[in-house]
């Protein structure tokens, strides 16, 4: 039995919104390839390879939990994954046309509502969980970051107003749309591995403990997988791309490896935002459902950390400077504001 700790749960959820948020900063180092290769390459890490060694290395008979899992369970969480395939390619295509700031904060905030909500209309939940002791608190603190994320979105467009992006890739227009099907895909992931819970629930029996939630990843991963591989390859052997995983190039041996190494860090790090959301959700409690909105809203505040040392607000003026600072404090509100919720409501169940 897990003993529930909000505050801890609160900073594994920081430690995987900082890695999500860095995840796909390895490919501005790639040379020589493009958008696709290292798709292609951080997919199999993201999706298949560290999924399964650390599902491996952390749950006890791994393959007979996935075995023992229901099959509907199973293939509901599989194919949802697939689905957020989709907009796990849209999301990398976003970044490329807006950059990280507004790609970041747009889906993320689409997906942060979305993928809370679902679920517990789902379960017929939506008003009780609300009407536990520290319930309000809770809702309090999502609303103060839903807030936030629109303050964020706010001073991103306006940056974009100020500065004028040099990217060749750059496509306001393009880029939205991108990041609306990015959103609204990535809160299937939240249901995704919502629905998945019995797989957990059956490795916590096998003694997973705190580590339970990597067996119903590992299905939702793949699914993911499934449709980004179809994707990437198809679309690199059309532009002919894809010769650069199998040949060396003119940057030879040493820049190949080091593309392979960077985008397979890149990868690895969207996973790892996801093994810490496990070890976060397992310990929030009676409000654990607030765990998706607390880890995309984590998601966003480092992004636009990044998105500052990476550089991308050099330029704006002192209001738009401002206004995100503003907005980066409301969301460190609202993580206070939901633990405490947490905290409340875990406080009345021991007494």
């Amino acid at each position: 039995m897990i003993t529930p700790n909000p505050l801890l749960g609160t900073g594994l959820h920081a430690i995987g919104g900082m890695s999500a948020s860095t995840c796909y900063m390895p490919f501005e180092k790639v040379k020589n390839w493009s958008w696709g290769t290292f798709w292609i390459v951080q997919s199999f890490f993201a999706w298949i390879i560290v999924p399964i060694v650390i599902g491996y290395l952390t749950v006890p008979d791994l393959f007979q939990v996935l075995h023992e899992s229901p099959s509907q369970v199973f293939w509901a969480a599989l194919l949802l994954g697939a689905t957020y395939g989709f907009g796990g390619l849209s999301f990398g295509y976003a970044i490329r046309n807006i950059g990280y700031s507004l790609t970041y904060t747009i889906s993320i905030g689409i997906s942060a509502v979305l993928g809370t909500i679902i679920p517990l209309i789902i379960k017929g939940q939506l008003v009780s969980q609300f009407a536990k002791p520290g319930g309000m608190v809770v809702l309090a603190g999502m609303i103060i970051s839903i807030v936030g994320v629109g303050l964020c979105g706010r001073a991103g467009f306006m940056k974009e107003t100020q500065i004028k992006a040099d990217s060749k890739h750059f496509n306001m227009k393009k880029g939205i749309i991108l990041t609306l099907i990015a959103g609204t895909l990535s809160a299937v992931w939240g249901v995704s591995l919502d629905v998945g819970q019995p797989i957990s629930d059956i490795a916590a029996q096998h003694g997973a403990g705190h580590f339970e939630g990597n067996a119903k990843l590992i299905v939702s991963s793949i699914g993911c997988f499934l449709t980004n591989i179809i994707w990437f390859v198809t679309a690199t052997i059309k532009d002919g791309s894809i010769k650069s995983l199998y040949t060396i190039g003119d940057g030879g041996h040493k820049r190949y490896w080091a593309n392979f190494s960077l985008s397979a860090l890149a990868g690895s790090l969207w996973y790892i935002q996801f093994f810490f959301y496990g070890l976060g959700h397992v310990r929030m409690g009676k409000f654990n459902f607030a765990s998706w909105v607390l880890h995309m809203s984590m998601l966003i505040f480092f992004s636009y950390i990044i998105g500052v040392i990476m550089k991308e607000w050099k330029g704006v003026n002192r209001k738009t400077n401002g206004l995100l600072i503003v907005a980066l404090s409301v969301l460190v509100i609202s993580f206070v504001v939901m633990t405490y919720g947490s905290y409340i409501g875990e406080l009345a169940t021991t007494h």
